[in-house]
């Protein structure tokens, strides 16, 4: 089985190349703005440098297609947030090519990353279905961007009946070695990072709509892998228990939950990113207010799929990654170095947080 991975540096994209290098007929070919180097879990394949978002993409990404069984669609942006028109041109634009280019090429297979955030405002205490209403959270424009690249695919779906549409929908998705980049994209460089070493947060916000849930990178590419491999169609939910909410993550973190209403969060949000202080706006918090929880029964009995590591479990592996700086030196999204955007070098060069492009 062929397979392309459109933006397979990320995170993950980089827990699923490394499920596939133990399925010996399995060939995954990589496509990332910036190529990574040939090692680790990146190493022995074949590479594509194409930028998604450019209007001269269609073609080379039609050639890279041509012969293969599948397309998994990853590539989404979520930095600079103070730079709507890229955003907007990589992850609805963007896609839209990639889907394209798979149907030009006679493509079998198209499996998209969607995420919770395609979900309009939902429940905290009850688990939606896949069939919940997709309208996304407004005020976020990640969730707006979600929301608009499903509708593509609804009409993708109507339009050319064989050909066989996936669209995962996991909830935050954490590995250690995807720390950095999740500090440099939603916390920025002046959050005192090495502090959490310690596995103490003394005092953590608590809001009765901040229940969330996640999972682990690995436990996402296995249920990837098992797309691939069976005859299914539409939408999965993916996430693991338990629910992280305030209590939850006071235990976690040893801390002591203060009640906040959610209009201070989101003022909080919206001052501190105007300012350039962090790289998160107030859409963010909103939607993190406001998605649903999601049930996950159809993942479990269509796929089979299983989460291997709790949601706690995952959150503390992020942490740790986020503390010690972990990363993939041969990613350019994942590597811990360097001067880029939401870094502490980039901040010294004058590149404040939610700005500059960090991809």
């Amino acid at each position: 089985m062929r397979v392309v991975i459109v933006g397979a540096t990320g995170n993950a994209g980089t827990a699923l190349l490394r499920r596939l290098r133990a399925e010996p007929d399995v060939e995954a070919i990589g496509i990332a703005r910036r190529t990574p180097a040939d090692s680790g879990p990146y190493a022995d394949m074949e590479w594509h440098s194409v930028d998604i978002g450019r209007e001269d993409s269609l073609d080379p990404l039609t050639r890279i297609f041509d012969g293969t069984d599948a397309v998994v669609n990853l590539a989404w942006q979520i930095q600079p947030s103070h730079d709507a028109r890229r955003l907007y041109r990589t992850n609805v634009l963007g896609s839209r090519t990639v889907f394209r280019a798979a149907l030009r090429a006679g493509v079998g297979t198209l499996v998209h990353a969607s995420s919770v955030g395609v979900y309009a405002p939902g429940p905290k205490w009850a688990y939606v279905k896949e069939t919940w209403l997709r309208t996304g959270v407004p005020e976020s424009s990640y969730s707006r961007h979600k929301a608009l690249v499903e509708r593509m695919l609804d009409e993708i779906e109507s339009d050319h009946p064989t050909l066989r549409v996936v669209r995962l929908r996991p909830g935050l998705i954490f590995q250690r070695d995807a720390g950095t980049e999740i500090g440099r994209y939603f916390a920025g460089p002046l959050v005192p990072a090495r502090l959490l070493r310690f596995g103490w947060v003394p005092l953590l916000p608590a809001n009765p709509g901040l229940r969330l849930q996640a999972v682990h990178a690995d436990d996402v590419a296995e249920a990837y892998l098992r797309v691939l491999r069976a005859d299914v169609r539409g939408a999965f939910n993916i996430a693991a228990g338990p629910v992280l909410d305030p209590a939850v993550l006071a235990k976690a973190f040893h801390g002591l939950p203060v009640p906040v209403p959610g209009f201070a969060l989101e003022g909080a949000a919206a001052l501190s990113w105007w300012l350039r202080l962090q790289p998160v706006d107030r859409g963010w918090v909103k939607l993190a207010l406001k998605a649903p929880l999601m049930c996950c029964d159809r993942a479990v009995e269509e796929l089979g799929w299983q989460p291997r590591m709790d949601a706690v479990a995952a959150l503390h592996e992020v942490v740790a990654g986020l503390a010690e700086r972990a990363g993939q030196a041969e990613s350019p999204p994942l590597n811990a170095g360097g001067s880029q955007p939401g870094r502490l070098g980039g901040l010294l060069r004058g590149r404040l947080p939610g700005t500059g492009n960090p991809y």
